[in-house]
């Protein structure tokens, strides 16, 4: 008998070890879910990190493309603003060429007609070529005649 108590004492230490072992493995398998979840949520958040990360990368392309417009718009309007010198040097030089009619002969002699100043015409560039072979043409058949 002593035999049989032996292998019920084994049999009694093993039940308490393997409920302690169950114990042990739910403890360890709902720490191992719960840390499973954790890491979920993180991919979630990584994931939801890289999609608006990717968005602001977008964005700030697109930022990019409008201030490099802006940039050469800008560049262009100071091309113009610092031709508008020129052009009004050039205007003053034509103006000051235009005979200016004196009120003097204006009262002398009213039937001669005063010369009226000549204007300003502008003259599409695109064209340019071919007027200033006109003109040239002209100006040949006018010495010639």
């Amino acid at each position: 008998m002593a035999f049989s108590t032996r292998s019920l004492s084994g049999h009694l230490r093993q039940g308490s070890t393997s409920s302690n072992f169950n114990a042990q493995s739910t403890g360890q398998s709902a720490a191992l879910l719960s840390r499973i979840n954790e890491k979920k949520a993180e991919l979630e958040n990584l994931k939801e990190l890289r999609e608006l990360s990717a968005a602001v990368a977008n964005e700030m392309e697109a930022l990019e493309q409008k201030l490099s417009t802006l940039s050469d718009g800008t560049e262009a309007i100071a091309t113009v603003l610092n031709n508008w010198h020129n052009v009004l040097r050039a205007i003053n030089m034509a103006s000051a060429k235009i005979p200016r009619p004196s009120e003097a002969k204006e009262t002398a002699s009213d039937e001669e007609t005063t010369a009226l100043p000549q204007t300003l015409v502008r003259i599409p560039t695109e064209h340019a070529p071919t007027l200033q072979a006109a003109a040239e043409g002209l100006e040949g058949t006018s010495q010639t005649e």
